[in-house]
């Protein structure tokens, strides 16, 4: 059974008071920077089992009338088609998700800022189609000497050129696909412009990871590094926070390099900084409500292994650098793990040597691990999953869940109809024709009503999958890592 290391409810009450008392401190205005997944925030999910993917877009829902979202993004991420990898969407078309979603729920989104905007064609694209589907857009642009350069920065020639996105709610929370995407910067060019109009405005952060009262080298703070290993972000202690307080908490490098620059804004607003350190900036109560460490330490060790295949295979399809592999074999060693500690990995390549084909295997919820083989109806991750059911439900191996006089219509439509070579179903197709099935044979209704069951398994595969199977298994919840290597030799993967 999954054990729960963190307390979800404590968390939102704990989180909520804490953001309530920060917009007390400011009068009139207050920008909230989220960072990390305020929708979905599945890496939170994975390395603090409890934490629910979507606990702090439910305190903003209690604060619908007060609250506004502006979603930013980059223009490079646009450029080069960045992609969520826990969704398998780039961050363009990701934006428009988010947007449906908080509409959604009752939470007003005003606009969508494009940062970094440097002339890039698929942003202008983008922009468009924004403007096309009645959404506010806003430009903000590159810096020079970013950071570091204050002066320039908190100027007419810095700031000053971002265009001034109109808000109408007291609390204005900025939000993005992904990290990277200029939401602190976004936060800042807003407040210089509201001092330039006479009016008072605040800035926090809501940012889950690091965990400020966690060890540096703690595997949950370890994992969040493995997660931006393609940013070159860096945990490191607070400089700071120390210095002001004498007290160890952890930020990353990106708040603590821009953290002068915070300071000397708040300084032409007020005459003075109500912070003294980047950890002072935060409200983020995360490492409060863990309440079994050793659960996080196991679940934040697995998410490392994960992510380090993750970019073995973005290396392999030229969407990686070698740069974050050796970044994240640096991590497992931090964190004292390796691939050999994630069971499926032995259990898949096993299964695969024996047969000579492609192979699966999924970790379940009590340990057992069960594997599919690739066959002329199924290919290995279909025949995994049906096994996984088998195993859940208590059905005896022997017995067929899905009949071949079903699957054989599959596949002729596929070859003979929709002009594909692979006759194998998909685990889509797979899963389409269980349920089928289930509507005579009790056996296979018994099976699919255990779906849910399959949430939190770890799988593995001897093969990258097509990006169907990899987008079946994220909608189940499963934990999903591949070998870099392609089924076939063929230039073309789909």
């Amino acid at each position: 059974m999954n054990k729960i290391g963190f307390d979800n409810d404590k968390y939102l009450a704990m989180q909520s008071e804490h953001i309530k008392k920060r917009i007390a401190q400011f009068g009139g205005k207050l920008y909230l920077e989220f960072g990390g997944k305020l929708f979905d925030d599945f890496h939170a999910s994975r390395v603090l089992p409890g934490f629910a993917p979507d606990s702090k877009v439910r305190m903003l829902a209690q604060m619908a009338d007060q609250a506004e979202i502006v979603i930013a993004i980059s223009a490079g991420d646009i450029e080069k088609n960045k992609v969520r990898s826990d969704l398998g969407i780039t961050y363009d078309v990701d934006v428009l998700r988010l947007i449906d979603a908080f509409r959604g729920i009752g939470l007003y989104v005003g606009s969508v800022v494009i940062t970094q905007y440097a002339g890039q064609t698929a942003a202008d694209v983008f922009k468009r189609r924004l403007i096309a589907l009645g959404v506010q857009v806003y430009t903000h642009y590159p810096i020079a000497g970013y950071p570091g350069n204050v002066p320039l920065i908190v100027s007419d020639d810095g700031y000053g050129k971002n265009e001034y996105i109109e808000t109408s709610r007291p609390l204005v929370v900025i939000t993005a696909p992904g990290p990277g995407s200029g939401k602190m910067a976004t936060c800042l060019s807003q407040l210089y412009h509201e001092y330039k109009r006479g009016i008072s405005a605040g800035y926090a952060k809501f940012e889950t990871f690091p965990i400020w009262n966690l060890p540096l080298k703690h595997p949950v703070n370890l994992a969040y590094e493995a997660a931006t290993a393609d940013l070159n972000d860096v945990n490191m202690i607070d400089p700071f926070h120390l210095e002001t307080y004498g007290e160890t908490t952890v930020n990353y490098n990106r708040d603590v390099e821009v953290f002068p620059v915070v300071n000397a804004i708040f300084e032409k607003i007020a005459g003075k900084s109500p912070y003294h350190s980047p950890t002072d900036m935060g409200v983020n109560m995360a490492g409060k409500c863990i309440i079994d460490d050793e659960v996080c330490c196991k679940a934040s060790r697995q998410e490392i292994i994960r992510r380090y295949y993750q970019a073995l295979c973005d290396k392999r399809d030229g969407r990686g650098e070698e740069t974050a592999i050796h970044k994240l074999e640096l991590l497992m060693q931090q964190a004292k793990v390796s691939i050999e500690d994630r069971p499926v990995v032995a259990a898949a390549l096993e299964r695969s040597e024996q047969t000579g084909n492609p192979a699966a295997a999924i970790e379940l919820p009590d340990g057992a691990i069960v594997t599919g083989k690739t066959s002329s109806l199924l290919g290995a991750s279909s025949a995994a999953l049906l096994n996984a059911l088998k195993y859940l439900a208590n059905i005896p191996d022997n017995l067929l869940l899905i009949p071949a006089i079903v699957i054989e219509p599959i596949q002729k439509l596929k070859i003979q109809g929709l002009g594909n070579h692979n006759p194998r179903l998909h685990t889509d197709e797979v899963l389409i024709a269980l349920s089928i099935s289930a509507t005579t044979n009790p056996v296979a209704k018994l099976a699919l009503d255990h779906l849910s069951g399959l949430r939190g398994c770890e799988v593995h595969s001897s093969v990258m999958l097509a990006q169907v199977d990899d987008n079946v298994f994220k909608k189940l919840g499963m934990n999903l890592t591949c070998e870099p290597v392609h089924q076939t030799k063929k230039l073309y993967h789909k």
